[in-house]
Formats: C-alpha cells, structure tokens, sequence
C-alpha cells in the first residue's frame, strides 16, 4: 500500500472510475437511472466531479422485484452458510485490494482528510465485514422439550429455527459512506438476506465502486442492488411491498416518516438515528486530558457524527481550565483539502450542511451562550467551518437540545455528580455518552445511570465489530455489530414434532 498521507491528490484508479459513466447495480447489471443525473461535487472546492445515476420508483422496482426473485427462487436460496461466508471474505479481499482507490474516493465525496479514510473507515469497514462474514455459519436454533400439559400420553420435541427475514431495504447516510454501506450489507447477507441498498445523494461514489467489487465478487444475480437516489427512491423502498425490512441510519426526522410509512405493511424496522451526546468530565479528571478528550469526540469527522460529544459537561472547578485548553486546540486546528498533509479537518459535506450548522451558531449567539473559538466559515472555496466552541450554554438553549452534525459544542458546568447525570440525560436521544474520571467506582456509577446505548469511560467514538452500537428513545432501535444484527436480519420460527 502506499503512504496515503503524502499523496497530494486521487490516483489513477480513482481518476479513471470517476472519468467513466457512473452506473448503479439492478440485477446484476449495471444501468442508468431513470431518475437522470445528479452532480458529485468536492465539497473541499465546490467543484463537481462527476454525475451520478439517480434511481426513481420504477428502478427501486426493478431491484425490489430482482431482489425477492433471488431470496424466493433464485440461487441465493440455496446457497450454503459458508459459501455465503466465501463470498464476503472474497469482497474484503477485493476492498483490500482497492483500498487506497476508495479512500481517495471517500475524501473527494464526503471531504474528510485521507489519513482518516484510509487508515479509520477503511480499516473499519474491512474489520467489519470479516468479522460479519464469519456469522454466516453460526446462525443456530434451539431445541426445547415441551410439557403440552394437556395431552399427557403424548410426547413432542420442539425446534426454533432462525431464518433470513427476506428482502431488505437498506439507507445510509453521507458521514461514513462506505462503512455504513458494510455495516447494512454485511450481515444481511451472512443472514441470508437479499439486498436493495440506497446510499445517500450527498455521497454515492463508494457504494457504486462497491458494486462494481460485489459483481467480481461472484455473488449472484439480485442478491445485492445499489441504487443511489433521492427522497423519492427512499419513499419507494420504505412502501414496496416485496421488502420485509427496513435498516436505516440517518436523522430521527427521517427515521419518525419512515416508521410512519412503514406501520402500513408492518415491515420490520431498525433505526440507527441522531443523537446529543454529553461528554462528563469530572473534577479529578488531568484538564489537559480533558480538553483533548472533548475536542476528539466533537471534531473527529468534522462533528459529522450521530454520537458526537456535542455536549461538554465540566466540574465547576475545572470548568474555566478547561475551556482555555479547548479554546487553545480548535484555533489551532487547520483546515484544508483531505488530500492535504497539513490538514486537519476536512470542509463538511456540502453547502446545506454548512449553512445549518452556521444557523445554529447564529442562534446560539442570539440566546447569550458564550462564544470562545471559531464561530464561522473562512473565506475560501469550500464548504468549510471553523470549530466552534460555546461557553455558559444553558440547558434549554437550542444548541444543548438540537443536534447540530458539525463542529460546534455547547459547554456547561456543573457541581455535583446528581446534577451532572440530570444534566447528561435532559435529552430525548440517548445514542452515546463518555465519562471522564480516574474514579472508576464513580465511573461505574455513570455508565449505570446514564440514558444511552452507547456508554464510554476515558474515551469517546470507539467503534468495534464485536461491541453492538444503538441507541434508546429518539436516537431509534436495533443494534449494528457484534451478534446483534443476526436477530435483526433473521426471525425465529418453532418447529413441534409429535413422537407418538
């Protein structure tokens, strides 16, 4: 591999997969959309790169129908548990191969800096597709030996068996492009799921590179579609009535339509949504250590991140150490192009995107928190935005309730553990939180009491193919990684046999 860190621009893979039209995977076949065309633009310059396909409803039909033909009918219904093992190992060895082309293509889409891409969501995304890989041959069942009090001469043996749930939408959203892809994909299809996956329009470079390495794979017809599309193709996909399930991860306003919709079928449903996540730092805690820890869970991935530490909780008694440190890290961060050695944090993902989190800002500014760093968009090409770093934030302002996705975190102090904790959960999400301490008693006691799926001590963000990720109330249901996705990709079925 080469040291992606020096390099000052997209190779010549990249380059060539970007020259040549883009086309999305239907039955195994790759086509245009008959939605048209949309513009892949850089979001370090503005400039457009590429044009994408864009499904309509007829092209999520045309994927829904091909994906139930082969779950229904097709040679994925026959084909054995490690053979589906096979096959992903042999598409990770294919990302393996191409992974400095993906990573080079995930900073020209989504604007993260390289290092990133290659070295945390490359790195990730093939841990968490071998390890997926190897669940295809442990799904097992249950064998129970019923009582069946009311025929007491006869006597039963009963099974459960775990079965794929069938066809299964799936839609990501633009922070982690190829990850999510993986992380959807992957156990749907060690369950023995077929697969309709809609990545977001913001970021579809990946996932149609990603079909081009699934069909050289040797998977067969239907079993994966890749269609990138908009609102209307995501419509499409929740109310088609030959998909069984519904995975998605992107905005709780998003996930509450697609629960709307989906009651109408009763697809199965897993919601991997937003979030507000407190970062408690108590008063034992080095502030050095401190700031570093806060600063890392709210500008890793520019705040473009559902459990992103956006809400800093400081001991009074360090409160002020604190934000001078922090103050100190996000003015010095440099902001430039991914493919910049120099930089440190990439622009955020489009003009949309920058522009909502500078409304949040100016709101903020507005109801009295307290400006200390950043604050706006330099002027340059791009859509970039300082972090941002606000003081004295009460807990009813805008900015302690809202998720921003971007790079600004509200802080507040508090004095006792009670307050701190009432504090962490005044929030309708509960997706991730961290807890800084030497005290590991006290620590303890946090990550009992605090609403959240997701608990950290003395970190923030860690993310690994063996612990499950979810989230309670606002921040959705259902759990990625780990054994987890195996109960949301199949469903139980009892088996009663009568011995006589």
């Amino acid at each position: 591999m080469t040291d992606l860190i020096e390099t000052s621009g997209p190779g010549a893979q990249a380059r060539d997969f970007l020259a040549r039209p883009l086309r999305m995977l239907v039955n195994g076949a790759f086509m245009a959309g008959q939605g048209g065309e949309m513009a892949v633009v850089n979001p370090a310059s503005g400039a457009v790169v590429a044009q994408a396909p864009v499904a309509n409803a007829a092209d999520i039909d045309a994927a829904a129908q091909a994906a139930r033909l082969a779950f229904d009918k097709g040679p994925w219904a026959t084909v054995r548990p490690v053979e589906r093992e096979r096959l992903l190992l042999r598409l990770a060895e294919l990302i393996e191969r191409d992974a400095d082309t993906l990573a080079q293509l995930e900073t020209i889409d989504n604007g993260k800096i390289l290092p990133m891409a290659r070295h945390g969501d490359l790195a990730l995304a093939l841990d968490s597709l071998r390890y997926m890989a190897g669940w295809a041959t442990k799904i097992e069942g249950t064998t129970v030996s019923p009582s069946f009090a009311y025929v007491p001469h006869m006597r039963f043996t009963s099974q459960t068996l775990r079965r794929p749930v069938g066809v299964v939408g799936q839609i990501i959203p633009w922070n982690f492009p190829l990850v999510m892809a993986i992380w959807k994909i992957a156990p749907a299809l060690a369950a023995g799921c077929t697969v309709v996956l809609k990545p977001s329009e913001d970021t579809p470079l990946t996932a149609l590179y990603l079909a081009r390495l699934v069909v050289e794979a040797g998977f067969p017809a239907g079993v994966v579609n890749i269609l990138p599309g908009a609102a209307e193709a995501g419509i499409a996909l929740v109310e088609h009535p030959l998909i069984d399930k519904i995975a998605f991860t992107g905005s709780t306003q998003v996930g509450q339509d697609i629960q709307r919709r989906a009651a109408a079928s009763m697809k199965r449903l897993s919601l991997e949504l937003g979030g507000k996540s407190p970062v408690v730092v108590l008063e034992d805690c080095d502030p050095d250590e401190a700031a570093q820890g806060a600063a890392g869970a709210i500008f890793f991935n520019h705040g473009q991140v559902c459990t992103a530490g956006s809400r800093l909780l400081v001991h009074r008694s360090l409160y002020e150490p604190v934000l001078e440190r922090l103050a100190v890290i996000a003015d010095g961060m440099v902001l430039g192009d991914g493919f910049d050695p120099a930089a440190q944090m990439g622009p955020l993902v489009s003009a949309r995107q920058r522009d909502r989190v500078a409304g949040f800002v100016e709101g903020a500014k507005a109801q009295g928190a307290r400006l200390i760093a950043g604050g706006y968009a330099p002027d340059r090409a791009g859509f970039f935005y300082r972090p941002t770093i606000f003081a004295d934030v009460a807990p009813t302002m805008t900015l302690a309730c809202d998720e921003v996705f971007g790079p600004v975190l509200a802080v507040m102090p508090f004095d006792t553990e009670e307050e701190a904790l009432a504090l962490a959960n005044d929030t309708c999400f509960g997706l991730g939180a961290s807890v800084w301490t030497k005290d590991l008693t006290r620590a303890w006691r946090f990550a009992e009491g605090l609403k959240a799926g997701n608990v950290w001590i003395n970190a923030h963000n860690l993310l690994d193919p063996a612990v499950p990720f979810g989230g309670h109330r606002l921040s959705g249901y259902g759990r990625e990684l780990g054994h987890a996705p195996l109960e949301l990709y199949t469903q139980a079925k009892s088996v009663t046999l009568n011995l006589g």
